[in-house]
This record gives structure tokens, sequence and C-alpha cells, in this order.
């Protein structure tokens, strides 16, 4: 079924439709629609599942998002690892797991649904990413689709959709790229990708770090590097990282790492602004020179992971006035990371109307 099958159908009960804003990103799955107290409810959540054997009866099941990295760290499958669901095995991964998500959550099938979507040329993982939606149980009133780096910049710009009628360029600190646009009321202008730097990479940046900082003592996986980055990473004062693991024949070793974690972010951040005004600026300023300067009177919106370091804005903000000699602003949601299904499950609320 595609997403245009699914507009066409009528709300269920005969009421209004619930608004429901969705991001399925490569790392974390957020989810936004009403809450009974008349706010908003998210689910936030990691996009993984992980297969294990009933003892009792030999049955195969799974668990899902945050207690699947938490319980299988070693067989953990993230199935988005790449952005898109490319196969068609990732599509189907990707369904089961936002599947299981809306029904252990009571998300609400009798919906209109905003999902976001990165920048991307990969058509077809776009089409599978559609998919996994139209045919989830959500969205029986009704499907669209908008730019990931739009619907993160809404609630930086006030409590409703200010955003869609501003002149604006924006950045997605993302787990898999590093994205980039202008916005002019809504339409995505001159848009920017690479894979250059990712939050991805940062990860396993600090794998390595920590290995070679505790001479091959401690190693690492790739979600404790994560929840090192998420949890102790900050420009506004580090302090070093006390962890404890369980040896090998018995007892316990406590280890301590400095620069581990906050060099690969430093260098994540010298990066992007490189990548901005190196890149991203100049082909603005060609396509859309009119454009760039109307943009660049307003902030520059940051959205993604990484832009929830704290500090980071800020930090940014200086280099990146550094490296154009001008007083760019730099601005981001209260919480980049699911700031594109709030903005999304705005533009649900619009439409529903």
């Amino acid at each position: 079924m595609t997403d245009t099958d699914r507009r066409r159908q009528p709300a269920t009960d005969g009421g209004s439709p619930v608004p429901v804003g969705v991001k399925i990103g490569s790392t974390r799955t957020v989810i936004a629609f009403p809450a009974p107290d008349g706010g908003v409810q998210v689910i936030r959540t990691l996009t993984c599942l992980a297969e294990y054997e009933n003892p009792i009866t030999g049955e195969t099941k799974y668990a899902y998002g945050d207690s699947a990295a938490t319980e299988y760290p070693d067989s953990v499958e993230f199935p988005l690892r790449s952005g898109l669901p490319d196969s068609s095995q990732q599509t189907e991964r990707t369904a089961q797991f936002f599947d299981a998500v809306l029904n252990s959550h009571d998300v609400p099938e009798d919906s209109v649904v905003v999902y976001v979507t990165p920048l991307s040329e990969n058509a077809t993982g776009q089409e599978n990413l559609g998919r996994v939606i139209a045919d989830s149980p959500i969205g029986t009133g009704g499907i669209e689709r908008y730019p990931e780096m739009l619907c993160g910049a809404i609630p930086a710009f006030g409590d409703g959709l200010e955003a869609i009628e501003t002149v604006f360029a924006a950045m997605n600190l993302g787990a898999t790229h590093v994205e980039a646009a202008a916005f002019r009321r809504g339409e995505q202008v001159a848009p920017y990708r690479t894979a250059a730097v990712s939050g991805n990479e940062v990860d396993r940046k600090i794998i390595s770090n920590v290995e070679n900082e505790t001479q091959s003592r401690v190693h690492i996986d790739i979600n404790t590097a994560r929840e090192y980055k998420e949890q102790h990473a900050s420009f506004e004062g580090f302090e070093p990282l006390t962890d404890v693991i369980q040896q090998q024949g018995g007892g316990r070793h406590e280890f301590t790492i400095g620069r581990s974690i906050m060099d690969p972010v430093e260098e994540y951040l010298d990066t992007v602004v490189a990548y901005f005004a190196g890149e991203f600026l100049p082909q603005l300023s060609g396509q859309y020179r009119r454009v760039q300067r109307l943009a660049l009177d307003q902030p520059v919106v940051l959205t993604g992971g990484m832009a929830c370091v704290p500090g980071f804005v800020e930090e940014c903000q200086q280099q990146l006035r550094e490296a154009v000699d001008a007083e760019i602003a730099v601005t981001a949601p209260d919480r980049p990371d699911i700031a594109p299904a709030i903005g999304a499950q705005r533009i649900a609320s619009r439409l529903v109307r």
C-alpha cells in the first residue's frame, strides 16, 4: 500500500484523527502525539532489535529499542545504520521494529502522520521508508512526509509554525551524515550532504581512543561509546570519566579517561564548521545569493544528536563567525534530538484542521 492509498482512507471512527509526528532515524526513533493532559507525548528509543530464543519453548523472540541494546549488546541489530532501508531485509526489520514500538505505546491508529526524511538521492531507500510508515497500523487519516531539517527547525522558531514563513539556514548533525540547506518559506534550497563527518564516526574514534588511553586494558563497544559521548561530552566543562569493568579471571578494573571523548567531538565540530563555511555557503551563494543573505539574517538552526552536546551551539557560533568573518548567529531547539518529530507533529496538527 502506498502513501497515496493511505491518504484516501477516511478516519475510522468519524471523529478527527490524531496528529502524529515520526522520525525513524539510523540511531533513534522518535514519535510525538497528543498526551491526555493536552501536551505532547514523546516516545524516544534506539532504532534496534535483538533476536533471542525462549529457553523453555525454543521460540524465537525479539527485544526492541533501548532494552535490546542494553540486554543484547553483542547481537543487537540497527537496521538503518546507513540512514535508509536499502534492502528488503532492512525494510522488513525496520517495519518489525516500528510496529512493535507503536503497539507497545498505544500510538493511535486513527491519525494523520507526518514523517521526516533525510537528504538523500537514494530513491529506493526513501520509498522503502515510506512503505514502512504506510504499512504500519497508524496513519489511517493520512500520511505526508517533510524534510527532517525543516521539521527539526520548527521548535527553534517558536511554539507554532513560524519557520514555515521564514527564510533561514539549517544543519542536521545526524549519526550517519551532516546535512545543510536553506529554507525559503518551507521550500528546501541548495541541499548539501556529506558522510565525511558523522556522529557514528565520533563513536568509533572514542572506542579507539579509550583503548589507546588505557594502554589496551579497556575495550568498549559502539553502544558504550555512544553513551559516553551523550552523557559526558561537554564544551561547558568536561570532567574526566571514571568507570569500572569486570576483568577476565575475576576482579574489577577502575579506569579514568580524559581526552578520549572530547578530542573526537572537538574534531567533529571543527570539520562541521569547515564544511558549512567552505562548501555549503559558497554553494548556496553561487545559486541563490539573495536567499543566502536573507537566510543568514536569521540564526542558523542546528538539529540532530550532536547538537545536544552542552556548549556545542555556542562553540559552533564562535567558530563559524571566525570562519566567515561575519556576525552569524547559531541556535538550536531545546531538544535537538527530538525536534524533528515535534515539528512534524505540529504540521500534522495543521493538516488535521
